[in-house]
């Protein structure tokens, strides 16, 4: 069970690493579809794997784009890590309106709280409604295809957990 758990993961986390290629044009370059992958895996991995692949996932976008952050981006990953786990226990635990909310909320306004301390107050504000517009994005794509997904996981090659 656990080599297909971490199969699964580095399948997911290779989707993540081809969503950061898929570049969301908010002036921020690190904005992509990396997370969408990744809110698709919390439904078939344990919490810790599906941050996991989030954070390779932001990792990959990161690199795509050079780096605009720098070493901030592992501050991001680590977020990225901490609000995936959250969202795939929020997802196992069947509050299924509350990991959406948690996840925009987090991943939009909160994550990025630590650049007006770090960088600066104005460059908050600036980057927030880029972050704030690519996590609904993610979060639309992936409230479209989780259901999906497990229903075809469920009917053709059965339950993982």
């Amino acid at each position: 069970m656990r080599l297909k758990q971490l199969t699964l993961a580095a399948m997911f986390a290779a989707l993540c690493a081809i969503g950061g290629l898929l570049k969301i044009p908010l002036g921020i370059g690190s904005t992509a579809l990396d997370s969408t992958p990744a809110l698709v895996a919390s439904a078939f991995l344990p919490p810790i794997y599906a941050g996991m692949t989030a954070l390779i996932g932001h990792s990959a976008s990161a690199l795509y784009a050079g780096f605009p952050l720098g070493p901030f981006h592992l501050l991001i990953a680590l977020e990225m890590l901490a609000i995936i786990y959250v969202f795939a226990r929020l997802h196992q635990a069947k509050y299924q309106v509350s990991k959406w909310v948690f996840f925009i909320v987090a991943n939009g306004l909160l994550a990025p709280l630590p650049f007006y301390f770090l960088i600066s107050p104005s460059f908050y504000v600036g980057i927030v409604p880029g972050i704030l517009i690519a996590t609904i994005f993610n979060a639309v794509i992936a409230a479209v295809v989780l259901p999906v997904v497990q229903n075809v996981w469920r009917e053709r090659l059965g339950v993982l957990r």
